[in-house]
Parts: structure tokens; C-alpha cells; sequence
């Protein structure tokens, strides 16, 4: 079972946690807004473009600036709802993605196949965010990128937005244990404002990193 974030999540005994994201996804506004999120923004300005994979996309606000700047982009998401959503936000942003429809418990994306991978508020059970993780690493070309911004434990006071639940929070050092294998260009923890659609207004407490999967050495 596979969770993005959000203000308020399926309880554990949630018979269809995908019913709970296609209703939050059809609601009229964008839930996370129609713009990326500002770390994404800042920190793929300068990529090359390639094949980048976004996972818990949602309604496909990052994946669609990324295919604007030129990269070929497959949007992973458990609604189908939200991935609909994303394909008619493309076609009137004008740029081309491809969409997934998978559970990430479900989901093993192919060794070396991806030039940047992006999970932004991707807030998943301890195991399976490991499990995720350690993947996306295998996912990466040598010289591929990896974005992420989640919220740490510390959200919890400030109620601006995220999971209520500690298990689905992540602490830096958690983080890049579970992405072992990368050299890191940012990891830092920060509080910032964020103004992000009707589910995430303002001061939060984040994790922001930023990797790059070393060239092989001949």
C-alpha cells in the first residue's frame, strides 16, 4: 500500500486506500496546486534532459514542469484519478508524459533505466519507503540524478501539511542510509514556507537532498 502525502491519511484499517486519492484528486482545485514544488524547481534547472521518473505524482505538477524542460517523463501514481488529472494539465501545458497506474508495493522500476528519478512528499511505511528507495537508487544511470523533499518528524508540531503519523516521517540521517549509494550535491534539514495548493500552507519542516549516482570507473 502506497501513500502520497497529505494533511489527512487513510487509517491503517482503510479498506481502498486508492478510493481515499481519487477522492481527494477530484476535487476541483489541485490538491498540491498546479505548480512544482520549489525545490524540485531550483535544483533541475540545470539537468540535462533524459528519462526521469516521478513517484507518488499525484496530479503531476512535477513531472510536467520536467517534461516542459525537455525530459522524456513517466508519472508513477496509485489514482488513477490523479494521473488523469496529470495527462489533461500536460495537454494544456502543450508537453507529452506517460503515466503509470501501480502501487509502489507493486512497482520495481528496470536497473540503470532512468536519468533522474523525483519523489516529493512521497511518505511511505518504514519498509516499503526502504524497499522504494534502495530501487530508485538501481533505477539511476551512472551519472543520474535523484530529487526528494519530505517532511521530517518535526512537522508534527507545526500541522502545515503532511502525515500525522511518525512512521510515515523520515529523519535526514534515515534518509541517506536508505539511499546509500549516492553522493550528495544537498541533504539538509530546514524549516521554509510552503504555499502549495489547498493542502500545504505554510511554515514546514523538511528534508531536501539532492544525489547523483557516481560514473563508473574504468
Amino acid at each position: 500500500m502506497a501513500y502520497a502525502d497529505s494533511r489527512i491519511m487513510p487509517s491503517p484499517s482503510a479498506p481502498d486506500p486508492r478510493q481515499f486519492w481519487d477522492n481527494r484528486y477530484a476535487e476541483a482545485a489541485y490538491a498540491y496546486g498546479d505548480q512544482p514544488n520549489d525545490f524540485l524547481r531550483e535544483q533541475a534547472s540545470g539537468l540535462a534532459a533524459g528519462d526521469a521518473l516521478c513517484l507518488a505524482e499525484g496530479q503531476g505538477r512535477n513531472g510536467i514542469h520536467l517534461a516542459a524542460l525537455g525530459h522524456r517523463v513517466t508519472l508513477q501514481d496509485l489514482s488513477p484519478v490523479g494521473l488523469e488529472r496529470a495527462r489533461d494539465l500536460a495537454q494544456r501545458r502543450g508537453v507529452s508524459v506517460q503515466t503509470l497506474c501501480c502501487d509502489l508495493a507493486d512497482f520495481q522500476p528496470p536497473a540503470e533505466s532512468a536519468d533522474l528519478v523525483v519523489a516529493i512528499w512521497m511518505h511511505l511505511p518504514p519498509p516499503l519507503r526502504a524497499r522504494v528507495h534502495r530501487s530508485a537508487v538501481e533505477s539511476l544511470r551512472p551519472g543520474g540524478h535523484l530529487i526528494l523533499e519530505a517532511y521530517t518528524p518535526r512537522q508534527l508540531a507545526l500541522g502545515t501539511g503532511g502525515p500525522p503519523s511518525l512512521d510515515l516521517l523520515i529523519e535526514p540521517q534515515t534518509l541517506a542510509q536508505e539511499l546509500q549509494g549516492l553522493e550528495w550535491l544537498v541533504l539538509e534539514e530546514r524549516q521554509r514556507p510552503i504555499t502549495e495548493g489547498p493542502y500545504h500552507r505554510g511554515t514546514s519542516a523538511v528534508v531536501q537532498a539532492h544525489g547523483v549516482k557516481p560514473l563508473m570507473r574504468v
